[in-house]
């Protein structure tokens, strides 16, 4: 794509493939891609806020596109994933610059984790299709996500198809 440079950096131990357009030295806007997503969501926004001068940045997540996938599923804690968005952060902003963070779906609940653990690093957030919810020892998410969004969130659809999967590997057996 015209004006979208691609790099692999090491970062938090695993090689993420970052895509980014506008000046090297311009403010820059993190945005954070959702499930099953990549970089790529975004190159129309990446775009525009290029052409205004600043500089957009664009991952594949950990286990996305052209970045690494640990075989451990331990590896895919919100812990791990915001530790690759500050080292992202630190690779490509000047030391004490904070970011623009955008994001939407999957990958907003890691920025809200990133604002969260790391509030130093952000200067604004603009989330999309995610509000804010911690986690609480008193609920458990699907749960509270259904009851909250109904049985049309695309998440709760997961589980009927785990559902028809154990019901078919049964019938196997």
């Amino acid at each position: 794509m015209d004006g979208i440079r691609h790099s692999n950096l090491t970062l938090n131990g695993i090689n993420v493939h970052v895509a980014e357009s506008g000046p090297a030295d311009g403010p820059v806007v993190l945005f954070v891609h959702g499930f099953p997503e990549l970089w790529y969501c975004w190159r129309h926004q990446m775009a525009a806020v290029a052409s205004n001068g600043y500089r957009a940045v664009a991952p594949d997540l950990r286990g996305f596109g052209d970045t690494d996938a640990p075989a451990d599923p331990a590896s895919y804690t919100a812990l791990h994933v915001v530790g690759d968005l500050v080292a992202l952060i630190d690779a490509v902003a000047p030391e004490g610059q904070k970011v623009f963070v955008v994001a939407h779906d999957w990958g907003a609940y890691m920025a809200w984790y990133l604002c969260l653990f790391r509030p130093d690093k952000v200067k604004a957030l603009v989330n999309m299709s995610v509000l804010f919810n911690p986690r609480s020892p008193n609920r458990k998410p699907l749960p509270t996500l259904k009851a909250f969004l109904g049985d049309d969130y695309y998440v709760c659809r997961f589980q009927v198809l785990l559902l028809l999967f154990l019901c078919y590997c049964s019938l196997c057996l």
